[in-house]
């Protein structure tokens, strides 16, 4: 509303895609973030059968769920700080079922943004990420869906053929509901790569406040950190870009063991005032930023990003 650039920086806050009740300790971990981690974002992933109540243990009720996710909403708005619905968990079309991390979206996925979207459509402080970490598909499925066989993030889990939906009608989902909230999108490789996009696959979005991409930066894709920085500012020189997943330990790089990879990566994001949402604030969704519940950053990791959003990281 005031017409400057604004540049987010926060941490993640996981477990309402993996649980119903956020552990029990969501709304405390959210307060901790904002107020000791001084965070001005949140990013919150969700479960599109828990939002409907199919989780096994919700027995078909899904209030409590919707409350929470709107107690967590509420909390980030009166504290002026932003907050990133993320759709994290789906189901391959079965409701109930396979409720996990997938490669694609799903009809389902659909349905979730149709019903969900109205309830935060137009807060300026929401921002609606489409579907976390796409992978194993080709470019064109990413854009406009098709059959796939699925590639599940879950040990033990069964590869399942099933339709899945592209982006774009994940995108046109939420906007025909009259929300016209930013939205976030990440591209192939779980997030990691823009290519596609910068080679014609822009979301189209005539009647929204526009996409931001996403990109999930881990030290397990075999670039160096240079490499990385080369592929986030041929991004960011064409389109809005958010690094909403990252983390690590400090320490060597996998492919160049001369470079600090974590303290590297969180220098670039500095110099280049990227915006950021780092993984994860929950002492067991690795890597973590904290070490158990007394919200103690972790010794390789939290210590530097609490660092890095309070302005005081050291050059590296």
């Amino acid at each position: 509303s005031k017409n400057r650039p604004l540049r987010l920086y926060g941490v993640n806050v996981a477990s309402l895609e993996w649980t119903s009740n956020g552990d029990g300790r969501i709304l405390q971990t959210v307060n901790v973030a904002i107020r000791d981690w001084q965070v001005n974002i949140i990013r919150l992933p969700l479960s599109q059968d828990r939002w409907f109540g199919n989780a096994r243990e919700q027995n078909g009720d899904s209030k409590p769920y919707r409350a929470l996710v709107q107690q967590v909403v509420d909390e980030c708005v009166t504290q002026q700080c932003y907050i990133i619905l993320d759709l994290h968990w789906s189901d391959c079309n079965e409701w109930g079922m396979n409720i996990g991390q997938h490669s694609m979206p799903d009809t389902n996925s659909i349905v979730f943004w149709k019903d969900f979207a109205p309830h935060y459509a137009n807060n300026p402080a929401v921002l609606f990420d489409m579907y976390n970490e796409p992978h194993d598909v080709s470019w064109d499925v990413w854009l406009k869906g098709g059959m796939i066989l699925d590639k599940p993030n879950q040990r033990g889990a069964v590869a399942k053929n099933y339709q899945c939906v592209g982006m774009q009608a994940m995108l046109d989902a939420v906007r025909s509901t009259g929300a016209k909230n930013v939205v976030i999108c990440g591209g192939l490789d779980w997030a990691y790569g823009f290519s596609g996009v910068l080679d014609g696959r822009q979301l189209s979005d005539p009647k929204g406040n526009g996409v931001i991409y996403a990109n999930h930066c881990y030290d397990n894709k075999g670039d160096s950190v240079d490499t990385w920085i080369a592929k986030m500012e041929q991004a960011a020189a064409k389109l809005p870009v958010i690094v909403s997943e990252f983390g690590g330990n400090s320490g060597p790089s996998r492919r160049a063991p001369n470079d600090n990879w974590l303290l590297h990566v969180l220098q670039a994001i500095q110099e280049h005032q990227w915006s950021y949402t780092a993984w994860d604030l929950h002492p067991a969704a690795g890597p973590t930023l904290i070490s158990d519940w007394n919200y103690t950053p972790s010794p390789r990791f939290g210590v530097f990003v609490k660092q890095a959003l309070a302005g005081t990281l050291p050059i590296y």
